[in-house]
């Protein structure tokens, strides 16, 4: 039969799975029904067992008078996925239906008087549904319509149970076994939430209560407000001499702040014309420290120019070991280092020019003698009279009118280098020219000390007497001969040593000389 082959089938209302009804159910008697239904009527009947309503009365009476007159709930069963049909189309008992109570499941006539209207609604709606349930029967199965009739009225049970369940909770039946396990897991999970709000505010309660204030704690409080109270009122008006206080100092502070922003200004000013007065004053200052190193720099060059002296940088007279020098030229001649002549003769032509140069320089005019310097070839001109005697520049001035008769000898003051030192009568003119300037010498050095003393000057430092280092007495300095003949190579170089000794003394002196000269000028 039609029926055997596709019977009725629910399905869960959360994943839409086909699900098989218990036993216990599915062969649900009238009987248990009826025993049923009043518990879940009486259940919707049942106000909530609460201290305090969580609605308003007028809320709730509204909610009463509309759940005394509702009727049977029309639910819309959805039609389940193709997959759960057997050829994939629509199931006529998952459609948009109306669900009756089964006649079975009505009560037996009674009286009109003892007819409730909503038992007489019920039975009106199902008289009016009969043809509706005869169209089940003939859908369930045409040869038997006796079998048919009981598995609708079954499925018509277990339908109207799980539409009174739909209705009375959030939850739509029926659901399959793993839904239902995590439903129960999520009430579970609420029922902890629940529990725990509840407790706290069990807690809450309970400390509410137990904080309820004693007459003598509201007493005490009551005290302590008006205490409060006037304290308030002082410290008001505190705060009002306060607010005064500030506002006067606010003005007081506007005008110390408008005269400091005058005295910014002014500030500003000063630093201002202090910058330019220091600008000047630095450039006039520095054009000074500029006129003051020129006046340093000047006056030390003028320094090195007064001490420097022309005849130190003319004749230069130092030493070389065993010889003297000047102008780099030795004057002498030892074994070794060997000295050549014509380096002999210059320092004797340089050594003639000096003496020649400080006998002007000092105003001297020699006796007897005129030197002639003519660098390396100078010579020393001896005057002497007919008489013998020696003859003067002064003498030749003054003797215009009748001039003496004056003989001239000429002496060298030079060396050829031809002969050997030990021919005497070979260096005659050399060493006569040789005395000759150690008497010019000797005559300069006397005028000088002299002078000197006359003076009551100083030496060459301008301290103590002026005197020559070294005595002169005709060929001898210093115990030295001057002459070449029967002499030694050494002491004639000693000689001449002594010589320039002599000639350095007497160029100091004539420094000193022009230098006092120069200080007297000023």
């Amino acid at each position: 039969m039609a029926s055997d082959k596709n019977p009725p089938r629910l399905y869960c209302q959360k994943c839409r799975t086909p699900i098989e009804i218990d036993a216990s159910l599915d062969q649900l008697n009238p009987a248990a029904f009826k025993l049923l239904t009043p518990q879940l009527q009486q259940a919707r009947n049942t106000p909530p067992r609460q201290s305090r309503p969580t609605y308003p009365s007028a809320r709730y009476q509204t909610y009463d008078a509309a759940i005394q007159s509702a009727r049977n709930p029309t639910f819309k069963r959805s039609v389940p996925p193709t997959r759960y049909t057997q050829h994939g189309g629509r199931n006529p008992a998952m459609s948009f239906v109306n669900v009756h109570l089964s006649e079975s499941m009505l009560s037996p006539p009674s009286s009109p008087s003892n007819r409730t209207p909503d038992r007489q609604l019920v039975r009106e709606e199902s008289e009016s549904n009969g043809a509706e349930m005869t169209r089940r029967a003939s859908v369930t199965g045409a040869p038997g319509v006796e079998g048919a009739g009981r598995m609708a009225d079954g499925m018509e049970t277990t339908n109207r149970m799980f539409e009174i369940l739909s209705a009375r909770s959030d939850i739509d039946h029926p659901i399959c076994v793993e839904c239902t396990e995590l439903l129960v897991d999520g009430l579970q999970k609420r029922l902890g939430v629940a529990t725990r709000e509840r407790d706290a505010y069990v807690d809450y309660l309970r400390r509410a209560n137990t904080d309820v204030p004693s007459a003598e704690e509201i007493t005490s409080a009551q005290v302590a407000l008006k205490s409060a109270s006037r304290d308030e009122a002082a410290a008001i008006s505190s705060l009002e001499k306060l607010e005064a206080e500030k506002a006067e100092l606010d003005a007081e502070l506007a005008a110390l702040e408008a005269e400091s922003r005058a005295l910014d200004e002014t500030e500003s000013d000063f630093w201002r014309d202090r910058n330019a007065f220091s600008s000047t004053l630095s450039s006039f200052q520095n054009e000074r420290d500029a006129l003051i190193a020129k006046h340093a720099h000047d006056a030390h060059i003028l320094t090195q120019l007064q001490r420097r002296s022309v005849y130190n940088d003319t004749f230069n007279i130092t030493h070389d070991n065993h010889f003297a020098t000047i102008n780099g030229l030795r004057l002498g001649r030892l074994p070794s280092p060997y000295v050549d002549w014509p380096e002999i003769n210059a320092a004797w032509g340089q050594t003639c020019l000096l003496l020649a140069t400080l006998a002007e320089r000092l105003g001297y005019k020699f006796q007897g003698y005129e030197l002639c310097p003519m660098g390396s070839n100078s010579t020393i001109l001896k005057l002497e009279a007919k008489g013998g005697s020696s003859v003067t520049s002064t003498d030749r001035i003054s003797s215009t009118t009748s001039p003496p008769t004056v003989t001239r000898q000429r002496l060298e003051l030079y060396s050829s280098g031809d002969f050997p030192l030990n021919f005497t009568f070979l260096h005659r003119k050399f060493d006569a020219a040789m005395v000759a300037f150690l008497e010019c010498l000797r005559q300069l050095g006397e005028f000088v000390e002299s002078s000197g003393a006359a003076h009551g000057g100083g030496g060459p430092g301008g301290l103590g007497t002026v005197k020559m280092p070294y005595e002169i007495r005709k060929d001898k300095i210093h115990d030295q001969s001057i002459k070449l003949a029967l002499n030694k190579e050494e002491l004639w170089t000693k000689a001449c040593k002594y010589t320039l000794t002599c000639c350095k003394y007497l160029l100091a002196h004539a420094n000193n000389v022009e230098s006092q000269g120069m200080r007297r000028g000023r």
